[in-house]
């Protein structure tokens, strides 16, 4: 987590995805699979039509962040979708990003490392600030890691747990605007 990207790196890893993403649809094409190919290619734009919604949103670190989320040595795969673009807002990114930095680790911490953990988090701007979901679905083997990290909250992080059982984890995270 503690990682720092140049350039060269983060073009390393992105040039290592589409490779990947285009043999995919390239094997599919080669075994006459269209409608798997074709799948792929979708999965690609909704894809990259998120990354530009959170691109466009005004916290880079946590962009940046999420961004690189599944290059990092996580136990999860992270996905995200943007609800709305909303351009016009203030609020600490940089508080935002410590958070979620400090939750993936107490998470790592937590699940079972070698098994199909998916986190799934959700943008939500509203008027008076922002809300995300985070909803994690996999093992969960030490649950103490992540209640430790929830009992030293943030006054700008409003955290509200929505369920915590042994296979699932649910949290809604508001941040007022400045």
């Amino acid at each position: 987590m503690k990682k720092e990207w140049d350039m060269i790196e983060v073009l390393r890893h992105s040039r290592h995805d589409w490779l990947n993403r285009l043999q995919l649809i390239k094997g599919n094409l080669d075994l006459d699979r269209i409608d798997r190919a074709k799948s792929v290619i979708d999965e690609i734009v909704i894809e990259a039509l998120q990354e530009t919604k959170l691109s466009n949103l005004p916290m880079p670190q946590f962009a940046s962040l999420l961004l690189k989320a599944n290059w990092n040595e996580n136990a999860f795969r992270l996905e995200y979708e943007v609800l709305e673009d909303q351009e016009a807002f203030n609020i600490q990114d940089e508080v935002l990003a410590d958070w979620t930095k400090n939750f993936f680790i107490s998470l790592n911490q937590a699940i079972e490392i070698f098994h199909e953990n998916h986190l799934f988090i959700t943008i939500a701007p509203q008027a008076e600030g922002i809300r995300f979901f985070f909803d994690f679905n996999g093992i969960i083997i030490n649950k103490k890691p992540i209640e430790k990290f929830l009992a030293e909250q943030k006054d700008m992080v409003i955290v509200t747990v929505r369920g915590f059982f042994e296979n699932e984890l649910a949290l809604e995270v508001f941040m007022p605007f400045l």
